[in-house]
């Protein structure tokens, strides 16, 4: 079954559903989420995609990604997604969104309108080989200096999705959280 997304307008009102690669092929506005975890001790969870990925293959980003699917709600599917990619659950918070648009090569544009969701975890993930080639946990001063040194070892979305949590990333790794698995 071809994957779908959500369109919608800059304002996220839905008007529509298309395949998620004429979305990127066509480079039309869909709802998007990016995931940010971080252990207690304040360090990162960063996934690299995996190189079969059909865009941004091999490139550092965060957590996870993805999209919601019709009819589901934006934080059932950014939990659904941790667990498909990453192999674990946590509590996940909403942050932001923010709205973009970027050539991700072989012709396909990213134009998202992106929620973010922060959370904790303190276990070990579990990743997807289809879905992350690999994962590391990173001190946040580290990452926004390699982010501005090497922009090119992460996604086009990685960067502007950061600078909505880092705000929030603080707090999260401090606030009491039940574990899940």
């Amino acid at each position: 079954m071809t994957e779908q997304v959500i369109l919608v307008d800059e304002r996220d009102r839905e008007h529509g559903t298309t395949s998620k690669l004429e979305a990127h092929r066509h480079g039309v506005l869909h709802r998007a989420f990016s995931v940010f975890v971080v252990d207690r001790a304040g360090r990162l969870l960063l996934q690299q995609r995996a190189r079969g990925k059909y865009h941004s293959g091999g490139r550092w980003t965060n957590t996870c990604c993805g999209h919601p699917r019709p009819g589901e709600a934006v934080g059932a599917a950014a939990e659904r997604r941790l667990r498909e990619e990453m192999g674990f659950a946590c509590k996940l918070r909403p942050v932001g969104r923010f709205l973009y648009r970027a050539a991700v090569g072989a012709g396909l544009i990213e134009h998202e309108l992106d929620h973010v969701f922060v959370g904790r975890f303190d276990g070990q993930p579990r990743p997807v080989v289809a879905e992350a080639r690999g994962w590391r946990w990173a001190r946040l001063p580290d990452v926004h200096r390699e982010l501005a040194h090497w922009p090119a070892r992460f996604t086009v979305w990685f960067g502007p999705a950061l600078a909505v949590a880092t705000p929030h990333l603080h707090a999260e790794r401090t606030a009491p959280h039940e574990e899940e698995t």
